[in-house]
């Protein structure tokens, strides 16, 4: 690595392996998009921070007065790729070569390969995870198992679209000019630079996903640099296509100007579920009549959800982009017969809704669930590859009706011990380097977890946080429910696990994020710097 680009630093281990995906000219790309745009990132995190402060102050959002000429405005996205526009099962999972095979093979449309809230990212699961697509673009991804079982691709996979991490998250072992460099930066520009042009080459493209945007100004920066990536590796402007997760609440109130920032770009928006309960509890955590129940609760039902739900299939079939549904967190179960079928039927239910309600596909979190997930979109859509032309004329959305937080009750023991449970066993696999995890027959990502912790900051907080039995949530409560809820997870992992992940490193920091008077803005800031 003597030949880093000037300016460029790599602080921590390149192996050759690593050395294949760290090239001088696929860093020089880095530190080109480094230095044009980190201003621009910094200013737009400070920007969140005074929307924020806004919020804390009482003002509620709305949409902007100063966009109207956009969203009243007749314009669509560029037409879609051709592998982008039949998108009815989505299957999602992290950048592990076991994940990536199987995924792909899975019958599913397109897989979403994860660097962001299925990942640990950690140094090596970073960069062997861009080893793995580079291989996988290619076809040459194999896995063999520890019992020898060969995993290879097949003729036929889904199409791939990579999730980038988001703006508020940077990559620590990587500097340029002294400054790290942004993890969503850094993972966009390795993967374009070395399959862009081998994806143009096989029919297909860079695709992108990109999360927890809160502003079409967020937008507008990735878009100028998908224009500037596109001109250093010399593939035609428009080439990169990206779907837009809508998981903060303040996003949806842009969702036609975040279209049309990335309109040459775009390939729809994504109702991120779980992260836009959390964006909600989150950005309210200072009203103290803000209150939701239990997080099982909390479904696609409830008024907030159905509002934001409705508004983005609406928004999104009026500019030609595909509306995809979000993940229904309900995994396959094995041993109990009576408890899968209870789980496949609730996730059934899920995607019946979606695609009735004009969505063009959907998110699943396991293999066993695409099948399941395309049956219900194929029984709307027949041989069509997307329902654009559902047009929701029938759907009025105002600020109100996205504001609607509903339900406030019941919050019981119980749903607070799930909390805790939850938090604890997600935090503990995230530091041990997994960020994906089944946890009580549902896969748990840092979105999930996210929700566990801050509902139980905010019941702390909140006059209405009062379990069902009468008693009012309270920092001692908690404090006094993670002992034995530590030893519940002892009891149910053994000795070994228990020991070989550390959950009790893990308890304490969600006693410290869930009973301490600052609120950390996201769990995985202050984790990735204990990595």
């Amino acid at each position: 690595m003597s030949q880093l680009p000037q300016g460029v630093v790599i602080n921590a281990p390149v192996s050759p392996e690593f050395a294949e995906i760290l090239t001088p000219e696929a860093l020089a790309l880095v530190a080109k998009l480094h230095r044009a745009f980190e201003g621009r990132r910094q200013e737009l995190l400070a920007r969140r921070v005074l929307r924020q402060q806004e919020l804390d102050a009482g003002k509620r959002p709305d949409f902007l007065a100063e966009t109207k000429h956009i969203r009243e405005g007749d314009w669509t996205i560029a037409p879609l790729p051709a592998d982008l526009a039949c998108r009815r099962a989505e299957i999602t999972g992290p950048v592990e070569r076991k994940m990536i095979i199987n995924a792909l093979n899975s019958g599913a449309d397109s897989y979403m390969t994860d660097f962001e809230d299925s990942n640990t990212p950690n140094w090596d699961n970073q960069i062997q995870g861009q080893i793995n697509l580079k291989q996988a673009v290619r076809r040459t991804l194999s896995f063999r198992n520890e019992a020898g079982k060969e995993y290879k691709l097949n003729d036929k996979i889904a199409t791939l679209i990579v999730r980038p991490r988001g703006w508020h998250l940077d990559e620590k072992h990587v500097t340029v000019d002294g400054q790290r460099v942004s993890g969503g930066i850094f993972d966009l520009a390795l993967f374009v630079f070395h399959n862009a042009k081998e994806q143009l080459a096989r029919g297909t493209g860079p695709y992108f996903y990109l999360p927890k945007m809160e502003s079409h100004l967020e937008a507008r920066l990735w878009n100028d640099i998908f224009i500037l990536a596109q001109e250093e590796v010399g593939i035609p402007r428009g080439t990169i296509r990206a779907t837009v997760l809508i998981e903060t609440i303040l996003a949806a109130f842009e969702m036609d100007e975040i279209l049309y920032e990335l309109r040459e770009h775009s390939s729809g928006l994504n109702a991120g579920r779980w992260d836009y309960i959390f964006s909600c509890i989150k950005k309210f955590k200072t009203d103290k009549d803000f209150c939701l129940a239990n997080r099982a609760q909390i479904t696609m039902t409830v008024p907030f959800m159905r509002a934001y739900a409705l508004n983005l299939v609406k928004t999104c079939h009026k500019r030609n982009a595909p509306a995809i549904g979000g993940m229904s967190a309900l995994i396959p179960i094995k041993n109990d017969p009576v408890a899968n079928e209870k789980a496949l039927a609730a996730v059934r239910a899920d995607k019946t809704r979606d695609a009735g309600d004009g969505f063009d596909g959907g998110w699943v979190a396991h293999p066993g669930l695409v099948a399941l997930a395309m049956e219900e979109w194929v029984k709307v859509l027949g041989d069509r590859p997307n329902q654009i032309s559902k047009q929701r004329d029938d759907v009025t959305t105002a600020a109100a009706d996205l504001l609607n937080f509903q339900p406030e009750q019941p919050i019981t023991e119980a749903g607070l011990r799930m909390n805790i449970d939850v938090g604890i066993q997600y935090l503990g696999s995230w530091l041990s380097g997994n960020g994906c995890v089944p946890i009580h027959n549902l896969m748990e990502d840092a979105a999930t977890a996210e929700i566990s912790r801050s509902q139980v900051w905010q019941w702390i907080r909140s006059t209405k946080g009062v379990l069902d039995d009468g008693r009012k949530v309270t920092a001692d409560m908690v404090r006094g429910l993670i002992a034995p809820v530590l030893e519940d997870i002892r009891k149910e992992h053994g000795d070994a696990t228990y020991h070989r992940i550390p959950y009790a490193r893990a308890a304490e920091i969600f006693e410290k994020m869930s009973t301490s008077e600052d609120f950390a803005e996201f769990l995985t800031l202050p984790l990735y710097e204990e990595i």
